[in-house]
């Protein structure tokens, strides 16, 4: 059952490590990472349309930050869990919960990564 953990760790640390790392350029650069040609270049992903609905600008200085600090939070409890810290476990997972909106991709990591939590125990 180690391997689930393990498995949850490495697509969490990935996600939290991308959200951080893409808020902070947009923040620096001035927009997300984007497609450069094709079809969908210079747009976002699908959970922009999400946020859009909820009458939320996916270029806003606020989700640039939503992106910061969840993604720093998810890196941060992800180190904790993998150094045992008690209440790590359930922070983790909530984190996986709140992800979910993130679509496509973090939509699956997290999904993949609560399925493994909750398989893996501990």
């Amino acid at each position: 059952m180690k391997w689930f953990i393990s498995i949850a760790l490495v697509l969490m640390l990935l996600n939290g490590a991308w959200m951080a790392f893409d808020g902070s350029r947009a923040f620096l650069v001035g927009d997300y990472v984007t497609p450069k040609t094709g079809a969908y270049a210079g747009q976002l992903g699908p959970w922009a349309s999400l946020l859009s609905a909820l009458g939320l600008d996916p270029r806003s200085p606020l989700v640039k930050a939503v992106f910061v600090l969840y993604g720093l939070a998810v890196v941060l409890v992800s180190i904790a869990y993998f150094l045992q810290v008690g209440w790590s476990r359930g922070a983790l997972l909530a984190l996986a919960v709140i992800g979910l909106w993130y679509l496509p991709f973090g939509t699956v990591i997290n999904m993949l990564a609560l399925v493994a939590l909750l398989v893996g125990g501990e």
